[in-house]
């Protein structure tokens, strides 16, 4: 089931600046981890903002879960959680446990139950100790995971996450990865996701898009995406270091498929020594 839909369309600023999205059509699938890759400027916060319902598109087709995001908002928003890349835009609460039960408070939810998600959510995130804490003196990667519970105490069906592993340190980068995940397969909880970091991608994608200059190029799973080198540069993005390794050495005629994780990578590197 489509989830997410968004077909050529075209959106003119207050400042006269006009930008298109048009190329392949960009869909979510119910379920699906979708990571967008981009540079700056590439269209990313277009895309989102739209989804979002935050921009009237001028042209072209914007669904989420059927509805016009922008026309419906308040039915859409239902739906939707979000992590912006700059989260001191949305952390407002007076302590990190009142910016978490924000969305839960306005949706009239109960305390008893508020309480209990909150908790519930913090103790995931290992932020419990964070609750009576004020968020403009947390770090910055304390506070994308504030951001992150605050979207997700009502468990929303759509995930929205721009550069969320931005500030975060290595461990809690591949925390949040695994909780994302978690997150997906226990709740079937759509992501969609931007992001610069190329190298977590195959650990959190199932269908990887390329944004370059407001045209969608390509799209597919992690493998096939990273395989096509070219496409990733003109895009202004570097392959991963593995990927770009051994496609100079199937360039020089060894047997070897392009991994997209280290432990693929060693797999065919045993592979062709065991063969020796």
């Amino acid at each position: 089931m489509e989830v997410v839909k968004v077909c050529c369309l075209k959106h003119i600023y207050p400042d006269k600046t006009e930008v298109s999205l048009c190329g392949l059509d960009f869909v979510v699938q119910k379920g699906q981890r979708v990571v967008v890759l981009g540079a700056n400027g590439s269209g990313k916060t277009t895309l989102l903002s739209h989804v979002l319902g935050l921009l009237c598109p001028v042209e072209g087709q914007v669904e989420v879960v059927g509805k016009q995001p922008y026309k419906q908002f308040n039915e859409v928003r239902k739906h939707l959680g979000v992590v912006f890349q700059n989260v001191d835009e949305q952390i407002i609460g007076p302590t990190v446990y009142d910016d978490i039960a924000f969305t839960a408070k306005n949706d009239k939810m109960p305390k008893d139950e508020i309480s209990e998600r909150v908790n519930a959510i913090a103790k995931t995130l290992k932020i419990e100790s964070l609750l009576e804490k004020i968020p403009h003196y947390l770090s910055g990667g304390q506070k994308k995971k504030v951001a992150l519970a605050g979207a997700m105490v009502t468990d929303p069906d759509i995930l929205i996450l721009d550069e969320p592993f931005d500030s975060l340190d290595p461990r809690s980068k591949w925390e949040m990865v695994d909780y994302l995940n978690q997150l997906n397969q226990e709740k079937n909880t759509s992501l969609i996701i931007t992001t610069h970091d190329i190298n977590v991608v195959p650990k959190i994608a199932d269908v990887v898009y390329v944004i370059d200059k407001g045209v969608f190029k390509t799209k597919g799973n992690p493998e096939e995406v990273f395989s096509q080198i070219e496409i990733l540069k003109e895009a202004n993005l570097e392959a991963p270091l593995l990927t770009d390794l051994f496609a100079r050495l199937r360039n020089k005629g060894y047997d070897l498929n392009v991994p997209i994780s280290v432990e693929d990578a060693e797999r065919e590197i045993l592979k062709v020594l065991q063969g020796q």
